[in-house]
């Protein structure tokens, strides 16, 4: 009775704890998301090539590769709990930015304050990220991982709705049109009070994390020494090795579908091309639930994987094959319950979300599998593999540009990417020597 009444404890006890780390979950995966919207907004505000455009992308994500290792130092000086908070103060800065650069429109203060949010995302996510694993028993971790994952991707099924909501529905007359002067001043300032509002809301919860019970993790101490030390080990475990490049084109084509497809759906003049990221997001979600309900009760992880791949391959060459003028998919899957009548292409898009959802959680594990003490190294390695979202983005943009199809022949960079993640998933995680 005394160990029931403990367990009983402890799970109370960490009830509040995850629910503020749920929160923040959400709160990261709404920031992330909302850059699916932003993108096609300052396309046109802007006037901007979608290589340009693909630069929203690329300073946001870029964060990660320069600021992942200064964030780990930073919560191994200040705390977790600290680092959270100062996580959300940099990105309430970085929320204050967009004022500025609402109101001059140059293009190289979008950047920075989306720089700014990167790093402040990246300082949060090291810190928030341990909690999931730590607060609970180990043997859970899994459970929780799931939950969080699927906060994170319903954030950005919500994220774009609520952009169209404030901002979009203003200016969805001006789609297809050449916009004068006293028109983008005004979608300029639409973005104002928006991003005036979320710094206030983040800066609020920051102060209120600081001042929350949530207990502070034991620190692992600096092990930067043996980080540098092991690095070089670490690397010739093929399946490590090759798992980083894995994940590395993963999230390139995870964000090339989840926030180019707005831009690409305001090129085809759909008028509601600010909630487009919704669509590949709740494909996601689905696909993460599908995923947890039969991973590996009736399929095995590189299975997954295998199938992850081949669904993306296939994609890919509808999307890029595809006819815009054709509206099958819509007209048997969404007119009928109400739906919007979209382009094939587009809902094709929005479906590599569904073959996306496996990888992340698939390769992890078998990345790091038979690494031992080499772990915490090889993790770190493998988180320096978002920064795939910094460059599918930006190749997209340049093919894009380099291409008779437009923005629609933009979408074939993701071929190679998803055939490594093919060989990664048939052979690469097996691979324990490079002889």
């Amino acid at each position: 009775m005394t160990i029931s009444i403990e367990t009983q404890s402890n799970k109370q006890s960490s009830i509040i704890p995850m629910a503020i780390v749920a929160g923040l979950f959400f709160i990261l995966g709404f920031a992330t998301w909302l850059n699916g919207s932003l993108m096609p907004y300052l396309k046109q505000i802007l006037q901007l090539s979608p290589f340009q455009a693909s630069l929203i992308l690329f300073s946001f994500y870029i964060a990660v590769t320069f600021t992942a290792l200064p964030s780990a130092w930073v919560i191994r000086r200040v705390g977790y709990k600290t680092g959270m908070a100062l996580g959300m103060g940099v990105m309430m800065l970085a929320g204050l930015l967009f004022i500025p650069a609402a109101k001059s429109q140059i293009f190289a203060l979008f950047l920075l304050a989306q720089l700014v949010m990167g790093t402040g995302q990246t300082l949060l996510q090291t810190a928030v990220n341990p909690y999931v694993v730590r607060i609970g028993p180990e043997e859970s971790a899994a459970a929780r991982v799931s939950v969080m994952g699927i906060l994170n991707k319903g954030a950005g099924v919500v994220a774009p709705i609520v952009f169209s909501a404030l901002i979009l529905d203003s200016f969805k007359d001006r789609v297809g049109t050449e916009l004068s002067q006293i028109q983008i001043d005004e979608m300029a300032n639409g973005l104002v009070l928006p991003y005036l509002g979320m710094a206030i809301f983040i800066g609020i919860l920051a102060i209120l994390v600081k001042k929350s019970p949530l207990p502070e993790l034991e620190s692992e101490g600096d092990t930067s020494e043996s980080g540098k030390g092991h690095l070089k080990e670490a690397l010739s475990h093929p399946n490590l090795a090759l798992g980083v490049a894995a994940l590395f084109f993963y999230v390139a084509v995870e964000v090339i579908a989840g926030d180019t497809i707005g831009t690409f759906a305001l090129s085809l003049g759909v008028e509601s091309y600010g909630v487009m990221t919704s669509y590949t997001m709740v494909c996601m979600v689905v696909g993460y639930s599908i995923g947890i309900l039969t991973i590996p009760r009736f399929i095995s992880q590189p299975t997954a994987l295998t199938i992850s791949a081949v669904l993306g391959l296939v994609l890919t060459v509808l999307i890029v094959t595809g006819d815009n003028t054709s509206y099958t998919i819509a007209n048997t899957l969404l007119v009928p319950f109400g739906g919007t009548a979209l382009p094939d292409t587009l809902l094709m898009i929005a479906l590599l979300g569904l073959a996306n959802a496996i990888v992340w959680p698939a390769v992890w594990p078998l990345a790091l599998s038979g690494m031992g003490k080499l772990t915490s190294v090889g993790s770190a390695l493998l988180v320096m593999g978002i920064s795939g979202g910094a460059f599918g983005p930006l190749f997209w943009g340049l093919t894009s540009s380099a291409t008779d199809l437009g923005q629609q022949g933009g979408y074939m960079v993701m071929f190679p990417c998803y055939l490594f993640i093919l060989f990664y998933a048939v052979k690469g995680h097996k691979m324990r020597s490079w002889s």
